[in-house]
């Protein structure tokens, strides 16, 4: 029997239906000489640390560091019934094709209960990015040899290993640390979640230890040919911070008097460029997240939550875990179909759909950047949308609008910039007309823009010339002040995640997470997110995220390694060899056994003090009351 062996059930009955797989099984789909089978995640996982020694039951800092001798794997008790029909299969098959995911994730899943299970038989790879028919056939006559891509599971083993050794021997040294201390409550450590909420403290730190720096701003009011506009005072680069604002109030004040006592400004530059903006790609999961949290205030888990459901439940998504917003090209056929499908599910779209253009191929469609999963974009499965409500509807909408928009020309405005001298003092006016709307048709705010929040539009100027003189009608200075940086909301923290790249300065370092995105991945960035709320790490009030005392201490405590997000990227350069075979996964594994060795004598006689930041967050910052007693807003306007 030929056992095809897939990573979850939705993905073992597209592979069975184009193998003839039809009839149910326990566990697994049926065909003429062919079973194909599915895991549900991971149905293993590494022992802890009282499977090798009952004495690891108890937290004691003697025990410290653990290092299995020998690694052991046991069932996940979840997924139990699952892995005895899986070990059952691989018993009686004769050949195995690997058909998980096509990323070293997936082969970890299967290769782990090929070698738990004992099976020894031939293998090859199926090697997958899309589950339309049309990739599945492609795919399945172009298999790979199971050798091919073993490499990948030792790559996966090693980085599992490796977490296992931070999570369970610094969780338990400083939670020990932490009860020396008084303090009762565990304080988890990982290679994820610690340079996470080091992001969050530094943000926090960043927030309370702003000291607010005042600066003036000019506008004035124009008139062309009857038309008004507005225009902005430039002051001189030398009296400017690097943001270009106005910092010396003498120099606003100067420039005010000239500007109030003419009567005109004459254009002395004039420029006007055609601006084309692509549609946005298909969501990834990521950049799901991040805008539903702008948009509707939804945390990352919930978003995932939500987007799952619209898979798993109802089937109107595809799969929402994807780390690529790209589509492959097979995928194109289905447009038509799928376009149908959601113009006869929602009447209210029919405007929009007489300007779609099915044929049109978009930037999207690129073989070469699909990853493991495509981008998230709706199926032909839509019928009636009533079913869906409140926030699984908002997010579908915005998914459809994402998929719709790439069948739409691009976006296209004229921006001019018209640059004026008035009494001497600079100002620039910018204006922007639109020429076509394209893509920004098929975006929600556009088909039913909400009342009371629609955008303010970018002015459009008049006709201008150069030397032509406008009217001075109005002329106001604004005191201002410099603002602290924005508390991270969960979908600016999943962002960031993906962006880490930005706070490491070596730029072999910096090229490897951006080639890996960032530190965790789309399936556990939301669950490393709850994690830390869960424990208390992390604070929420209303969508800004704070860190906790226990954060702030815990980040002082740890090794900076540990919490740096660059070493995920000296991880996966040696991962990298140990899936070229320039490294083996035993040695790999010694050398951070022995980095743990050294982590764990380093901080075994750490004195640790859990307290709170100097301005805990979600209290008034000193600044704020500053603000209010500093110079007050005004406007000075010309009479």
């Amino acid at each position: 029997m030929r056992l095809f062996l897939c990573e979850k059930p939705s993905q073992a009955k597209d592979i069975a239906r184009v193998l003839g797989a039809n009839r149910r099984g326990d566990g697994c789909w049926l065909g003429a000489g062919v079973t194909v089978t599915w895991c549900i995640g991971h149905l293993l996982e590494t022992a802890p640390p009282d499977a090798y020694d009952p004495r690891y039951k108890r937290w004691v800092l003697s025990d410290l560091p653990i290092i299995p001798e020998r690694w052991k794997m046991q069932i996940k008790p979840k997924t139990a019934s699952q892995f005895k029909a899986v070990k059952r299969l691989l018993l009686e098959a004769s050949q195995l094709v690997i058909a998980t995911d096509a990323d070293r994730e997936g082969e970890m899943i299967a290769r782990e209960l090929v070698e738990h299970c004992r099976y020894r038989g031939p293998i090859q790879r199926l090697w997958l990015s899309a589950l339309d028919d049309a990739s599945i056939r492609k795919a399945l006559a172009a298999l790979k040899p199971g050798a091919e891509t073993f490499n990948l599971y030792h790559s996966a083993l090693g980085r599992s290993r490796a977490d296992w050794l931070i999570g369970m021997n610094m969780s338990r040294l400083f939670t020990l640390l932490g009860r020396q201390s008084g303090y009762q409550g565990v304080l988890p450590v990982g290679r994820v979640q610690t340079p996470t909420l080091r992001l969050v403290v530094d943000r926090d730190r960043s927030i309370a230890d702003f000291v607010p720096v005042p600066y003036w701003a000019i506008e004035v009011q124009l008139q062309a040919d009857g038309i008004p506009f507005t225009a902005q005072w430039r002051a001189n680069e030398d009296v400017c911070d690097e943001q270009g604002r106005c910092i010396q109030q003498p120099h606003a004040q100067q420039a005010l008097e000239a500007i109030s006592q003419a009567s005109h400004a004459e254009v002395v530059k004039l420029r006007t460029e055609r601006m084309r903006e692509a549609p946005p790609l298909p969501f990834d999961l990521g950049t799901l997240q991040e805008i539903c949290s702008k948009k509707f205030g939804l945390g990352a888990q919930e978003t995932l939550d939500i987007a799952q459901a619209l898979y798993e439940t109802h089937k109107l998504i595809t799969y929402p875990r994807s780390d690529c917003g790209y589509l492959p090209l097979s995928q194109h056929g289905e447009a038509p179909a799928i376009i149908a499908a959601l113009g006869r599910s929602d009447p209210s779209l029919a405007s929009l759909f007489e300007q779609l253009q099915p044929q049109r191929r978009s930037r999207a469609w690129n073989d070469a950047k699909v990853s493991a999963h495509h981008g998230i974009i709706p199926t032909a499965a839509a019928t009636d949308l009533s079913r869906l409500v409140g926030k699984q509807r908002s997010v579908y909408t915005l998914i459809r609008a994402r998929y719709l928009a790439q069948f739409l020309p691009n976006h296209e405005y004229d921006r001019t910039q018209a640059d004026f001298d008035c009494a001497g003092q600079a100002l620039r006016a910018v204006g922007k007309v639109i020429v076509e709307s394209g893509w920004r048709r098929a975006m929600p705010e556009a088909l039913a823009p909400a009342k009371g929040r629609e955008p303010t539009p970018a002015q459009a100027l008049p006709s201008l010339h150069q030397g032509q003189r406008c009217a001075v009608t109005d002329v106001t200075l604004k005191d201002l002040w410099t603002q602290p940086p924005k508390p991270f909301t969960e979908g600016d923290l999943i962002k960031a995640m993906k962006n880490v790249a930005k706070l490491v300065d070596d730029p072999r370092l910096k090229q490897k997470l951006k080639d890996t995105t960032g530190i965790g991945t789309e399936a556990t960035r939301a669950g490393i997110l709850q994690g830390l709320l869960d424990r208390g790490y992390l604070t929420k009030q209303g969508k800004a995220l704070s860190a906790s005392p226990a954060a702030f201490s815990l980040i002082d405590a740890v090794p900076r390694a540990i919490a740096d997000p660059g070493t995920t990227a000296i991880w996966e350069q040696a991962l990298d060899m140990v899936q070229s075979g320039e490294m083996s996964l035993e040695e790999f594994v010694a050398k951070q056994s022995a980095w743990m060795r050294k982590q764990v004598e380093r901080c075994r006689d750490l004195r640790l003090t859990i307290s709170g930041p100097p301005n805990p967050p979600g209290k008034a910052a000193p600044w704020k009351k500053k603000k209010r007693k500093a110079v007050p807003k005004k406007a000075v306007k010309r009479t």
